[in-house]
């Protein structure tokens, strides 16, 4: 088991407790991720840019995560191609109405609603903006 997975489940004991919210918050946005993208034959168009694998599921997009490339693997295959990226700049750069989806096909899959998102990146901006006070000075 995974400190993350060790924190999904105490957070899930007491989804009140504020001890365990921020532990658990703390260790994803402090983690790196695999994120599934597209393969270049899978791409709508010539961009060149990386075009994350989203999923519809009961009319919400999510975006796939993964907190070890053998959970990656076990979703998508081992032909699925991947990037790593760490939980802030997930944070940083997911907007509304996309959700998450952590985890899947695993008893320690969570899904993230874009509220909960936009809780992470406000504390992302909030950390960067201290930060940077903080070297100012």
């Amino acid at each position: 088991m995974e400190k993350l997975d060790e924190a999904l489940v105490e957070l899930r004991q007491d989804m009140r407790d504020q001890k365990k919210q921020s532990a658990f918050y703390d260790l994803f946005l402090n983690s790196a991720f695999f994120v599934p993208i597209l393969n270049n034959d899978q791409q709508q168009d010539d961009t060149a840019g990386v075009i994350p694998v989203i999923t519809e599921a009961e009319g919400n997009d999510y975006l796939m995560i993964f907190s070890s490339l053998e959970r990656l693997k076990a979703w998508a295959g081992e032909e699925g191609k991947f990037i790593e990226a760490p939980g802030f700049l997930l944070a940083q750069n997911t907007t509304p109405p996309l959700h998450w989806a952590l985890n899947v096909g695993t008893e320690f899959s969570k899904q993230f609603h874009p509220e909960e998102i936009k809780w992470l990146r406000d504390s992302v901006e909030r950390c960067n903006a201290e930060a940077a006070k903080g070297a100012g000075a």
